[in-house]
Order: structure tokens, then C-alpha cells, then sequence
């Protein structure tokens, strides 16, 4: 599953009316404050003389013939809206590089995109130690050298003309089964789209303010939060990493009116102690995904925020719409246009309608969980050199999402998983065979299968089985001394066995495994959460897991 959480147009590619330089060229003359980070604060209009200005820059530094992408491996900071104006100005498409990739993987995220300039930060540069990235020229942001650049193009002035709706804008990567990320190719139109979709949807307005608080390489913070205040002409505050103790302090501060968030960020914010003046802010809206309806009314009863989720492919191949009347747990229904079912994978049939108790928990998981699938038109635009990505999704003429849905019987969806070996785990996506690949190493190891077992709260959590020896401080010494592992890649869970389950033609056994999760016959090893190292999982750990389970209605997804 990918980001789910916006709504965008369902034009065909490239038909849009609007480009996002045609949005970033209307904030010329606006003296209004519209970006805020830290100590810094511009005015629409400097946000618009910045893009120009780079966009200058950015056409002379592209070598000739080479793709006119750049990569931005940057925190949260005004230069990251900046290079995304700056690439819409110029017809060029940003990379976003995650930066909790490490080692070859983040060396690959950068090569296959092609980039010939990366846009960095000095923070960063250990990330970018050792590593072989030929024909790639960094530029630091954080540098006199920069400064010195930019202040030739200080004259610019943004002219959309050179952009159009098909003009590629974003390549932001997402992970499947088969190891290395896809970079999903989004549009000028797409983006101006969605932008001005959910402006309209949320009645943002010019002097909202929309806080940035979830990192801007994911196309939540892009597509859902900023590419609307674009739109609409409303402020963005950003914040250079989310922080739980920092949010309502940043709410304060910079009057922000609309936020969205990923998985985890609600739980974390609830986790804070409480205040007296908790509901003394100007939030109106909170928008995106993997709350859960117990953490969303939570957060609407202590904060007074009304938290509103969605669903949305990142590639764009469907969405569920939100609407008054969606039951408590469910995503809503499919959005005009789409043609949504949720279909067993292996013969394509429509599976049955979910059956609920009264305090909403599936009873016929089994049958009513399947795929859902787009059987109408969608604005899925593809995967940068990757063929045979884009084949999967568009099979039979139809947008698979990879992503498990149940429907009740008034056709409102819910959200149960994934259809292959993908993880989410702090809204990260995370690929088993990346992880398998480097728990490989560990010198105990004869096989190992890495796959997901499902968070109490929401997404999943890491699990691996391992056939070996295992002795807990040395994996936890291993972990920390490999330079590729990547910070949500670490098991929770360590199964440990003689011998690995196979199939009949020889094959990991991963149903099995998945299955039985962390309540196994073999010895089970965990993290509890906040501790860095393992210790044997009990009856009364797992108990108390299940428990948490239970009050959020996710005891089904244990067994699926």
C-alpha cells in the first residue's frame, strides 16, 4: 500500500488545464508571508523570486542531453519547496531520496533516477561517504558557494510557459516485494490536480496555513499538503523532522489551520503528556492515513481536530473518499470515476461482503479480504524505467493496487493489508527481500524469511524467521553495525528454527509463517517498543499484545 490519503483528479495524463509553474508564477507580486521554517520567513513573492531564480540555475547546471531530473536529499527546509517550484519553472522533475536509505541502496535510488545533480545539505554528506555516484554533482545548500550561484540569477523572473500538464514533476520512489523501490512518475497536471482538488474539497483558503511536518521526499507532504496551499494560496510552515513534542508549539506559532500526517505521527502526538490548553489551537483539519478510529477520536476528543482519512495509490491508480456517514474504521467509497472491487487475486471474482459484529470486528476475514482493483479509467502514469512494474499494475486492463480491502455491505471500504511481500511500517514502505538480503549476513544464519505481521495501531511491524543460531546481543551488536540497514528495518520479532518451513517445489513457506506471526511453537525474540535490545517473548507479552489488538479491532488481521 502506498500513501493513502488524497483525492486526485481522475483526468487522464497530461489533460489537466493547469501546470504547478502556473501555480508557482501566480504568487509573483505577493507580499503576503507564505513560507515559514525555524527563524526564516518568506513572502509568496520570494517564493516565487527563489524558484525563478533556481530554475536558472538548474537549466544552466544540466549537462546537455541529460535527463532534467534532480534529486533532493534534504530535510524539511524552505530550499525543499523552493527546488520543487524551481523544477516546475524549468519543466524538470525532482527525485526525492529518502534519507534513511543507506549504502548501495541510496547509491541505486539516485543512479536509476539519473540524476546528474543532487541538491544536499551538509548534514547529509556522511549518508553520501564512499559512495559511487558517477556523473552526479552535489550541490550544498548550506554553503557560501551556493549563495554565491544563486546570486547571478537574482534577476529572474518565473515564466511558466516552458512547462506543460505532461511535463514529468515527481519521481517518488515506492517499494514492493521484489526488493528495489519503483520511482512513480507524477505530472504537472496530476499534481495541479490533486492540488486544486483538495483545496476545494477542504476550503482551504489564502490565509491558511498548511504545516509541513511529514518529510517531503513522500508524496504525502508533497501531493496532500503542500501542492493544495499551492492552489489555494495558503502559507506553509514547515518543521525539518516531525516531532511529537514540538507539534502544538509549531501549530501555535505559525497559525497553521491544516496538517497531514502518516500512520504513527497520530499515536506519537497522543502519547505527549496531556495539557489543560491541549485544545487551544487553530487547527481545522487533519488529513491522511493509518490513524485508526480509536487514536482519530481520541485526537478530535483531547486536541478538538477533526482527522479526516483517505486512500490514494501514489501512482494514482485509485482512491476512497472520505464522506459524512463513513463508519467508524472504514477508508469511505470509491471516488467518482473509479470503478472499485475487491477480488481474490487468483481467479479475479468479486469476494464477498465483510461481515461485522456490532463493535465492527471482520467475522469472515478469509473470504471477504481481497485486492482491490481499479477497473476504470486512472491517471496511473507509470514507473521510471521499470516496464515491467507498470505491466503488474495495468494486468487485464486492470489498476491492481496491491493492497488488501474488505467492503461492508453498503460499500464502504476497509483497509486490511498488503498482496504481497511489502511491509509498511511507520509509513514507510519496506521491501522482505532488501531486509532478508542483509539479516543474510549475520554469521548465525542458515536462512532467513523476513515478512510483515500486522501493528496494533496501524501498518505492520517486521518479523523474521530465522534457521540458525541466535544469540540476542550479538544480532542486536550485528544490526547496529550494518551500514545499508535502514532505520524502520529491524526486526521486531526473531522466530528462530531448525529448519526453515518450505513448500512442495522447495520455496520459503511465507503463508505459514505470516500465519502464525509471534504466536509460534518456536522460540520467539523481541523488541519491545523504546528498548534497542531482544528478549525472549512470554505468554504474558503476548497477552498483553493481543489485547491491544483487540481494542483497536485489528485481532482478525493476525490470522490472515
Amino acid at each position: 500500500m502506498e500513501f493513502k490519503g488524497f483525492k486526485e483528479s481522475m483526468e487522464p495524463a497530461g489533460s489537466g488545464r493547469r501546470t504547478v509553474a502556473e501555480l508557482v508564477a501566480a504568487r509573483w507580486g505577493d507580499h503576503r508571508p507564505g513560507l515559514w521554517c525555524e527563524d526564516v520567513t518568506l513572502t509568496h513573492h520570494e517564493v516565487a523570486a527563489g524558484a525563478a531564480a533556481r530554475a536558472a540555475l538548474l537549466a544552466d547546471l544540466l549537462p546537455p542531453g541529460a535527463e532534467p531530473h534532480v534529486g533532493v536529499l534534504l530535510d524539511n527546509t524552505p530550499e525543499y519547496p523552493l527546488w520543487l517550484s524551481a523544477a516546475a519553472l524549468a519543466g524538470a522533475a525532482v527525485a526525492g531520496i529518502n534519507p534513511t536509505r543507506r549504502g548501495p541502496e541510496l547509491a541505486r535510488d539516485i543512479l536509476h533516477t539519473e540524476c546528474p545533480l543532487l541538491i544536499t545539505e551538509r548534514a547529509h554528506l556522511p549518508l553520501l561517504a564512499d559512495l559511487e555516484l558517477p556523473g552526479v554533482r552535489l550541490l550544498l545548500t548550506d554553503t557560501e558557494e551556493y549563495e554565491t550561484l544563486l546570486s547571478r540569477y537574482a534577476d529572474a523572473t518565473p515564466d511558466p510557459s516552458r512547462a506543460t500538464p505532461a511535463d514529468r514533476l515527481l519521481l517518488y520512489f515506492t517499494s514492493g516485494s521484489t526488493g528495489a523501490p519503483k520511482a512513480a512518475i507524477c505530472s504537472q497536471g496530476r499534481l495541479a490536480a490533486a492540488g486544486l482538488t483538495l483545496a476545494g474539497n477542504f476550503g482551504v483558503r489564502p490565509d491558511d496555513v498548511h504545516y509541513v511536518c511529514m518529510p517531503m521526499f513522500h508524496g504525502n507532504a508533497v501531493i496532500a499538503d503542500w501542492s493544495p496551499a499551492l492552489a489555494a494560496g495558503a502559507g506553509v510552515a514547515l518543521r525539518r523532522r516531525f516531532s511529537a513534542s514540538n507539534f502544538l508549539t509549531d501549530v501555535r506559532r505559525y497559525g497553521a489551520t491544516y496538517f497531514t500526517y502518516v500512520g504513527r505521527a497520530v499515536q506519537y502526538l497522543l502519547a505527549t503528556p496531556a495539557r489543560p490548553d491541549d485544545r487551544d489551537n487553530p487547527l481545522r483539519l487533519g488529513f491522511g492515513t493509518e490513524a485508526g478510529a480509536v487514536d482519530a477520536a481520541a485526537f478530535q476528543l483531547r486536541f478538538g481536530v477533526r482527522l479526516v482519512e483517505g486512500y490514494g495509490s501514489s501512482e494514482g491508480g485509485a482512491a476512497v473518499r472520505w464522506t459524512p456517514g463513513t463508519p467508524a474504521g472504514a477508508i469511505g467509497r470509491a471516488a467518482p470515476g473509479d470503478d472499485l472491487a475487491v477480488v481474490d487475486p487468483a481467479t479475479g471474482a468479486e469476494c464477498p461482503p465483510a461481515v461485522l459484529d456490532a463493535s465492527g470486528r471482520l467475522l469472515n476475514g478469509t473470504a471477504a479480504i481481497g485486492e482491490l482493483v481499479n477497473r476504470g479509467a486512472n491517471p496511473f502514469e507509470g514507473y521510471w524505467r521499470n516496464p515491467e512494474a507498470e505491466s503488474a499494475r495495468r494486468r487485464d486492463g486492470w489498476y491492481w493496487t496491491g493492497d488488501l480491502f474488505y467492503r461492508d455491505p453498503d460499500g464502504f471500504l476497509y483497509f486490511a493489508g498488503r498482496a504481497d511481500d511489502r511491509l509498511r511500517v511507520d509509513s514507510e514502505n519496506l521491501a522482505a527481500a532488501t531486509i532478508e538480503n542483509i539479516l543474510a549476513r549475520y554469521e548465525g544464519a542458515v536462512a532467513v524469511a523476513v515478512y510483515a505481521v500486522p501493528d496494533p495501531v496501524a501498518g505492520d511491524q517486521v518479523m523474521a524467521t530465522l534457521a540458525g543460531t541466535f544469540d540476542p546481543a550479538a544480532f542486536s551488536a550485528f544490526l547496529a553495525a550494518q551500514p545499508d540497514l535502514g532505520t524502520k528495518m529491524a526486526p521486531r520479532f526473531v522466530r528462530v528454527v531448525h529448519r526453515m518451513p518450505v513448500t512442495a517445489t522447495n520455496k520459503i513457506h511465507r503463508t505459514s509463517l505470516r500465519h502464525e506471526g509471534f504466536r509460534s511453537p518456536d522460540p520467539v525474540w523481541w523488541r519491545p517498543p523504546g528498548e534497542n535490545t531482544y528478549r525472549r517473548l512470554t505468554d504474558p507479552d503476548v497477552a498483553e499484545l493481543l489485547e491491544r489488538y483487540r481494542e483497536r479491532g485489528r485481532e482478525e488481521l493476525l490470522s490472515r
